[in-house]
């Protein structure tokens, strides 16, 4: 994982794509989102989706190994070329999720994760905020879900740089506390 210092607002992470099959869609909404537009093609090819679909939370749900492994393979990079990897600081939340078209059967959801905002935390001065939107495009480039999320970065020791909070805009700013209230 990279510092919070080599972070810069505007960087894109491609974090990896999933393939949603039927298979798949039906087996964890039959244990997570048992509806019948996402267990029972009949059903769903009479519902408003027209076909079977996946669970919104699925879809969510699938980032998170996608991206622990992009962040691994980061940490990898890094070693190969001598570098210290940061550790993983912690998430405080997820904000803004949008599912914006459904996901079917067959569908390749692509991971894009862009750095929004970056700040200093003011009560953990070892650690920086970043704000991360990512969303999820399929084949044929349409976004199908996005959300915003907070994550702890850490500082290298001793660092002065990005002691200034700049927004997506590189606006210094106001106060806000860790979590962005």
């Amino acid at each position: 994982m990279i510092w919070f210092d080599d972070m810069r607002i505007g960087d894109r992470y491609d974090v990896g794509s999933q393939l949603f099959t039927a298979e798949g869609i039906k087996s964890f909404a039959r244990r997570f989102d048992p509806q019948p537009f996402h267990v029972d093609e009949a059903a769903a090819a009479r519902s408003h989706f027209g076909a079977l679909c996946a669970s919104g939370w699925h879809t969510v749900i699938a980032w998170m190994p996608l991206m622990i492994a992009y962040r691994n393979r980061v940490s990898a990079e890094m070693r190969a070329r001598g570098e210290t990897p940061a550790i993983t600081g912690p998430a405080p939340g997820v904000t803004d999720l949008k599912w914006l078209r459904p996901v079917h059967a067959g569908d390749t959801v692509t991971y894009i994760t862009e750095v929004t905002a970056l700040r200093r935390s003011r009560s953990r001065p070892q650690w920086g905020l970043a704000t991360l939107l990512t969303t999820g495009v399929n084949q044929h480039a349409e976004t199908v879900l996005s959300f915003v999320s907070l994550s702890f970065v850490p500082v290298r020791e001793g660092s002065v740089d990005s002691q200034i909070d700049r927004d997506a805009d590189g606006q210094v700013s106001d106060y806000v506390d860790d979590l962005g209230r």
